[in-house]
């Protein structure tokens, strides 16, 4: 059952990033930014962590869990650090994300030959 609802709630954020491209005829770049923007939001009210205890996968692959683990990382550094914690916290907690996202991109580009 747990793969039924991740399958669902992911199924349903894409759903969201879709209906934003065909109805709100948003581009590419504001539907990645409303959404990180809405994971962040999830996250602030405390609502994001029980959705990935509900939905798993559904929840930490799409884009919104990138928003989520930036206020993630920046409250709980704040704590520790206080406010210079808000930067480094963002920075710690999505850093392997970020790093894995150039490193693939450049081995992408060695291999395909961009159009244009």
């Amino acid at each position: 059952m747990p793969y039924v609802w991740a399958f669902l709630i992911g199924g349903a954020i894409c759903i969201v990033g879709q209906l934003l491209f065909d109805v709100a005829k948003l581009t590419p770049a504001h539907t990645m930014a409303t959404l990180v923007v809405v994971g962040a939001a999830l996250d602030a009210f405390g609502l994001y962590d029980p959705l990935i205890d509900f939905a798993g996968a559904g929840a930490t692959v799409p884009i919104t869990s990138f928003g989520n683990a930036l206020v993630h990382g920046a409250l709980s550094e704040l704590q520790k650090d206080g406010w210079i914690g808000v930067i480094t916290g963002i920075f710690t907690v999505t850093s392997a994300g970020v790093s894995a996202a150039i490193v693939f991109s450049f081995l992408a580009a060695l291999v395909v030959k961009p159009k244009g």
